[in-house]
This record gives C-alpha cells, sequence and structure tokens, in this order.
C-alpha cells in the first residue's frame, strides 16, 4: 500500500446528531398513540413502547447490571425484541445480539467473549452454558413496576464514545469477532436515515436478522422519523412469493434487503401481473454488490414511485455512504456505485500505484468509525489506523480491505482485496461473472468460485439457479456468452444448475456453500472416483 499521505479524501459535510432516546421522548409527547412496532402477536404504541423499554431497565437494575455491562438479548425478531434493545440501552448498557439461527457453539463463543451479565431471551430459554443469568423478556403487562416507577425511568446519557451495542462479524480464526458501535456512530446514521427518505415517517419493513447492523437501521431509523417498524414474520424471510404478498397486505413503504433477496422478489415481481397495490417508496439494498438485473430494473419500471438506493458499510463502520439511482431504470450500470459519504464521514481512496491515484484500498474516517474489536486489541490496531490528519482533522481511519474507483465525486466499489482472486496471474473479479450469468434468460441467481483441482491448480467455476416455473437455464450458450464478453482467464471452466444458493445468515451469497455444492456434485456425477474440486484459498 502507498503512503496514506497520498489518499484522495471525499467529505460528507458537516454533521451533528442528536441523542436517538432524545427523539424518541420527543415522538412519544407528541405522538404517544401513534403505531410504534407491530408483529404476528399485534401493535404497540409509541407510549406503550417507552413504558416497556423503561420497564425492562428498572428489571435489569433489579439483577445488577450496571451501565457499560454487556447484556445479550436472543430470540425470533419481534417487538418484545425490539423492547429488550432499546431498554438495555436506555439503562446504559451494552446490547449484544443473538441471532438464535446461530449454531449452539457460536452463539456460545459470542456469549461468553461479550462477558454479558444477563442474557435476556424471548421464547424459551436457549441451551447456552454461560455465567449470563438467563432471564424471559417481559410483555408490558408483565411488569410489576407501578407507573410512576416506570415514568421516572430516564435514558442514560448518550455519550459520544459510549458502546450503544457490540455485533458480532466473520473472524479470520473461525470464530466471530465482536465490534463495539458508539452512540456517535448510531446517532448518526438514525438520523441521516430519517432526513434521507422520502419521508422520515414510513412504514418500514423489518427484515434484517438480529446479527445484521442493517436491523439498528431498520429499527432506529424508523423509529428516530416517527414511522411504524413492521416485523417480517420468519416464515417469509426465504419466501419471496408470500414476502411480496405481505408487502401489499402491510401497506409497507420502506424496504432493507440484500441484493440476493431483492433480486428473488424482483423475479417475483415479473411474473406477477399487477403492482399496483405495491406502496413501496423507497427499496434500500446494502452487504454486498448490487447488481442491477433486468429483473430489478422491470420491477422498477413497474413502480415508477419508488427508488432504489444502494448502501455501503461494514459492521466496523456501520453506515458509510448512499447512492439513489437514477428514476429512469435504463441508465443504470450493471454495478451500481456506493456513492458518496455520509454527513460526518471522510472517505480516503489510499492508491496502490501512484500511475493512477483514483483507485485503491478505502479507509473510512470521521463519526461512522466504531470503537474497535472486543477483546482483540492487535487486531484493533491493525485494522482501525493511526494516520495522518486529514482535511477535516481526522487522525484514525479503519481499513475497510476493499478496493474502490472515485470517479466524479462518486466511490465505485471495485472487489475485496483479500477475496481478489487471481487465475493463471490475471486478476479476476467474480462478481463480473456474476453479472453476466445473471444477463442470462432462465437465470435467477448466480455465484462464480475459485476452486483448486487435485493437482492444486486453480480453476473457476459457477453455479446458477432457474428462475421459478421456468425452463432449466442453457447453460451451453451461457458458456458462449461468457467466452464472448470476458477475457479467457474469468471464464469458469463450467456451470452448474442447483436448486438453491446458500446464502450466508445475513442474506448474503456463500460463495464457500456453493462451492461445496459445486463439489459435490462433480462426485455424484463421477461416482465414487471422489470429489476433485475444493475450495481455493484466498489469495
Amino acid at each position: 500500500m502507498t503512503d496514506q499521505g497520498t489518499a484522495v479524501a471525499l467529505w460528507g459535510g458537516e454533521a451533528n446528531p442528536s441523542c436517538l432516546f432524545t427523539a424518541l421522548l420527543e415522538t412519544v409527547a407528541r405522538q404517544p398513540d401513534a403505531i410504534a412496532v407491530a408483529d404476528d402477536d399485534g401493535e404497540v404504541s409509541y407510549a406503550r413502547l417507552l413504558r416497556w423499554a423503561q420497564g425492562i431497565a428498572v428489571l435489569l437494575d433489579e439483577q445488577g447490571v450496571a451501565p457499560g455491562d454487556p447484556v445479550a438479548v436472543t430470540g425470533q425478531r419481534s417487538a418484545s425484541v425490539v423492547a429488550a434493545m432499546l431498554g438495555t440501552t436506555l439503562h446504559g448498557a451494552v446490547y449484544v445480539p443473538l441471532d438464535p439461527e446461530y449454531p449452539v457453539p457460536r452463539l456460545q463463543h459470542m456469549l461468553q467473549d461479550s462477558g454479558a451479565k444477563v442474557l435476556l431471551h424471548h421464547g424459551p430459554a436457549p441451551a447456552l452454558d454461560s455465567a449470563a443469568a438467563p432471564v424471559a423478556i417481559p410483555t408490558l403487562g408483565e411488569l410489576p413496576y407501578p407507573e410512576h416507577v416506570l415514568a421516572a425511568r430516564r435514558p442514560a446519557a448518550c455519550l459520544p464514545d459510549t458502546a450503544f451495542y457490540v455485533i458480532y462479524t466473520s473472524g479470520s480464526t473461525g470464530w466471530p469477532k465482536g465490534v463495539a458501535i458508539p452512540h456517535s456512530c448510531l446517532d448518526n446514521m438514525v438520523q441521516w436515515q430519517a432526513a434521507h427518505s422520502p419521508r422520515p415517517d414510513l412504514r418500514t419493513a423489518q427484515f434484517a436478522p438480529l446479527n445484521f447492523d442493517v436491523f439498528f437501521q431498520e429499527v432506529l431509523g424508523t423509529l428516530r422519523g416517527r414511522g411504524t417498524v413492521v416485523i417480517t414474520p420468519e416464515r417469509l424471510r426465504r419466501n419471496p412469493v408470500g414476502l411480496l404478498a405481505w408487502l401489499v397486505e402491510q401497506r409497507i413503504e420502506r424496504l432493507f434487503l440484500p441484493f440476493v433477496a431483492l433480486q428473488m422478489l424482483a423475479t417475483v415481481a415479473g411474473a406477477t401481473p399487477d403492482l399496483d397495490t405495491l406502496r413501496l417508496a423507497e427499496v434500500n439494498t446494502a452487504g454486498e454488490q448490487l447488481v442491477a438485473t433486468e429483473q430489478i430494473r422491470e420491477m422498477f419500471r413497474r413502480l415508477p414511485h419508488a427508488r432504489l438506493v444502494n448502501h455501503y458499510g461494514q459492521s466496523e463502520s456501520a453506515m458509510v455512504s448512499s447512492h439513489i439511482l437514477p428514476a429512469d431504470p435504463g441508465q443504470w450500470p450493471a454495478l451500481p456505485p456506493i456513492g458518496v459519504p455520509l454527513p460526518g464521514c471522510e472517505l480516503l481512496v489510499v492508491p496502490e500505484s501512484a500511475a493512477d491515484p483514483s483507485v485503491g484500498e478505502l479507509l473510512v474516517a470521521g463519526l461512522p468509525v466504531s470503537l474497535g474489536y472486543t477483546n482483540q486489541p492487535e487486531l484493533t490496531a491493525r485494522r482501525f489506523t493511526t494516520i495522518p490528519a486529514t482535511p477535516h482533522g481526522h487522525t484514525r481511519a479503519f481499513r475497510t480491505g476493499d478496493l474502490v474507483r472515485l470517479q466524479d465525486g462518486v466511490v465505485q466499489f471495485v472487489c475485496r482485496m483479500d477475496d481478489d482472486v487471481k487465475i493463471r496471474g490475471y486478476r479476476v473479479n467474480l462478481t463480473e461473472v456474476d453479472v453476466h450469468l445473471l444477463s442470462r434468460p432462465g437465470v435467477k441467481a448466480a455465484a462464480c468460485v475459485a476452486m483448486e483441482t487435485a493437482t492444486g491448480t486453480r480453476v473457476l467455476r459457477a453455479a446458477v439457479t432457474a428462475t421459478d416455473g421456468g425452463p432449466p437455464p442453457d447453460v451451453s450458450a451461457a458458456m458462449e456468452h461468457l467466452r464472448r464478453v470476458l477475457p479467457e482467464a474469468s471464464v469458469p471452466l463450467s456451470i452448474t444448475v442447483l436448486p438453491d444458493l446458500p446464502r450466508t445468515p445475513s442474506g448474503k451469497s456463500d460463495r464457500d456453500a456453493v462451492a461445496e455444492l459445486i463439489a459435490a456434485d462433480s462426485h455424484h456425477r463421477r461416482e465414487g472416483t471422489g470429489s476433485a474440486w475444493t475450495r481455493s484459498p484466498k489469495p
């Protein structure tokens, strides 16, 4: 990497975010009976949600939790989990979400590593061996405290550098690492979200898993804007047909989806004669590279009042940049940019080569930057680096590991630097291969992976799934198309048609799991000769 002093900087403008709890108290005073959260069990007004959170804060007092102590929360996404999150942070404790869909050993590690003293749970107590005391999340009616006790429980001070939550993200050791997000980061993001959307009070679907940072954008960004959070039933998160009907039924106006889920929804929408009953005003996508497929373009052509927004960020820096796509889907590039920084955020592009200073690793400075990794000072020092003072006075930045291009004041994601693969010495962008496969008739989803043969040679393989109810993709025609549009090194040796492509718990494409399915398919085809393919290590 070149010296950071040669970095090109992009500034999002000044920001002075207010505490999100200040906004919540104002909303309760102005519209106490407005619906804050709705799930399968009913609706909860702003006034009742605040009392619920205050009651949970009093409960944590009784459990001996002090401000700054970690409190873990688990259970199916629900109004109860939202209340527990608000009650934990209102108390001044640090919220640690545990997605119940994760394997028990992974949850066990997260719970122990966080040092949580209490485990609030919605539903049955999880079978986890920990010193954390399991406590069922009570309903508002189950809280034994009188009204004057609840009303007296005021929110803890929103000190900018105090941790709001710790979220766990994949780690190179095989175990997830905790990232501590402070109020300065979260307050800035939710204030921006409320001001950035077409209306601040949109009726928003809560789709993201608990352990995905978009959860906070959905919930807190909506509450900050006096909107309504509608919990998406778990059964619909991987059922795009049912999800589309639910969006109509629940009058959803704002949606946050990873690209893969958006592509599946757009494919279903393409087979739906009438989309006029959809009330979507804004669809936001984040978590992986957005590909403007024909199915997604067509969906938005039929929803002229809805806009598509590409978001970018990491667990370590939450929300960093945003790009609103043009109203005409015909003007969308195949790979839309990640846009411009949020207010209070400074982006630095550190050139790979002095010959082209517009391309390099992206560093994030300013309000979005987290406090670092919990219990990992060496990793924190490596990824959260001290830098020469930027044009706006920042001396600490997070190294994203993403290669980007800065063009006309807008940032374009190129690839992950650590996931970039080389085939016979040539750099290959796997997403570029995905884009061309997704352009083929009958292809609903696609993923290209790097694998190694039994002799250690690295090769590309690809997998696709067929559109629902349609004929299988023409693999031969797809291969011929790739040979026409891609360099030889970027053309996969084979395309495997699979019934489904695996996704991570957050909804992103899981290339490692795809590689395993391709290897298994190869093994079955050769019947007993053993698998010749393994997932290629990172270069």
